[in-house]
């Protein structure tokens, strides 16, 4: 997957359909979650579409998330968030301000609220998880 300030670029140029097809290719672009993995345990709640998220640990420390949904757009936005975060330590997780950094791409005003409600909770079980890695 490209960085996101490469994603940023190319979804300002693009139109409504388009970003949609670009949400669904991130999307796709993920690593594939196994089934085993997707349990009420790693359910996100309050998302219209089923999301699951699931934290592994590096040999470093640093934490590796598997996501998937349902829903193709969504899929793409948790590819967003992921783009955030991936691979990073755990305070540097728990710090970052992912809100600020998906500001550009305007979900908000580029999607139903159906698809964007869900957003704070991803980003909500993300810090909580790298928060009790950082302890």
């Amino acid at each position: 997957m490209t960085n996101l300030a490469d994603i940023q670029e190319e979804y300002q140029f693009l139109d409504a359909d388009d970003r949609y097809r670009l949400l669904i290719d991130l999307g796709r672009a993920l690593e594939p979650m196994p089934d085993a993995l997707k349990t009420d345990a790693t359910l996100v709640r309050g998302c219209s579409a089923a999301v699951w998220v699931y934290p592994t640990v590096l040999d470093d420390g640093r934490l590796h998330f598997l996501a998937d949904s349902n829903a193709a757009i969504t899929k793409g936005i948790i590819a967003l968030v992921l783009q955030t975060v991936q691979d990073q330590p755990p305070a540097v997780i728990a710090a970052a301000d992912i809100e600020e950094a998906l500001a550009p791409f305007d979900l908000r005003n580029q999607l139903s609220s159906n698809r964007t409600q869900g957003i704070p909770n991803m980003i909500a079980l993300i810090r909580q998880t790298a928060a009790r890695y950082t302890a």
